[in-house]
């Protein structure tokens, strides 16, 4: 399976950049959400990909669920796809864009592929490893190398989101004495927290399913762990909440070792 999705996602990839290069056409959801040409052309290589190699895994992709078209997933493993993670980088022409595909099983993100096609990075997961390659004309050149959290020092390291960063995240780095913090965009804060680059990702505005699942399946895999304010795994396939929309998560706080 780890093996189609990098594969998809190196092909997504690929597309993406040419619209990069090229320059987007950007329209804007009713939420004010950006969304472009590369968003749909991505999701539609990956949703073909994944229907031809695994017809009975549903899947839940994000330009798919803004068309009201969202699969039953009770009981089953489905696939949490976002085409193009950090489409305001995208617009931007920041090169913190990703693509991400996440499987989950029971609730719990187990395989997982981001790929950063403007960095040339590509990490991925599966069976509790976690791994990173460099990409070049959208293929993986040399070997993979294998990753894992680092253990936490005296002066913990902290991502932040570029875009949606917010009171409560500065309040817990002040209590926390966090000083040392860098903003990042898209899925590429966990892959950091994976590859012992940073330590603590505290995420204190709203994100969606298929923004965190590839990501956090890596971070999980890697040695890490993302948790809810209540100290709970987060968990995936949120349907019928009360109190947001489905595929809505809470609060959480993603981390390497303690």
């Amino acid at each position: 399976m780890l093996d189609i999705l990098e594969t998809s996602a190196l092909a997504a990839g690929q597309a993406i950049l040419e619209i990069y290069r090229a320059g987007p056409a950007v329209t804007y959801k009713a939420d004010a959400s950006p969304v472009t040409d590369a968003d749909h052309r991505a999701e539609r290589i990956i949703l073909a990909d994944l229907a031809a190699a695994f017809p009975d895994i549903p899947v839940v992709a994000e330009e798919e669920v803004a068309a009201g078209r969202v699969p039953d997933i009770a009981g089953k493993r489905f696939f949490l796809v976002d085409p193009l993670d950090g489409t305001k980088e995208f617009v931007e022409r920041n090169s913190h864009f990703t693509v991400n595909i996440g499987l989950v099983e029971n609730g719990a993100p187990v395989v997982g592929v981001v790929y950063a096609p403007a960095l040339g990075l590509i990490y991925s997961a599966a069976a509790g490893m976690a791994k990173k390659a460099v990409v070049e004309d959208g293929q993986v050149t040399g070997e993979w190398t294998t990753i894992g959290c680092r253990r936490c020092g005296d002066r913990p390291m902290a991502l932040t989101s570029r875009w949606h960063n917010s009171p409560e995240t500065i309040s817990f780095l002040t209590d926390q004495g966090i000083s040392d913090h860098e903003a990042v965009g898209s899925s590429l804060k966990f892959c950091l927290l994976a590859e012992g680059i940073a330590d603590i990702y505290p995420r204190f505005s709203r994100t969606m399913e298929w923004d965190t699942a590839a990501g956090d399946a890596i971070l999980r895999s890697a040695g890490g762990e993302t948790l809810t304010m209540g100290g709970n795994p987060l968990g995936y396939g949120k349907r019928n909440q009360s109190d947001d929309s489905d595929f809505a998560n809470p609060w959480f706080i993603s981390r390497g070792r303690a």
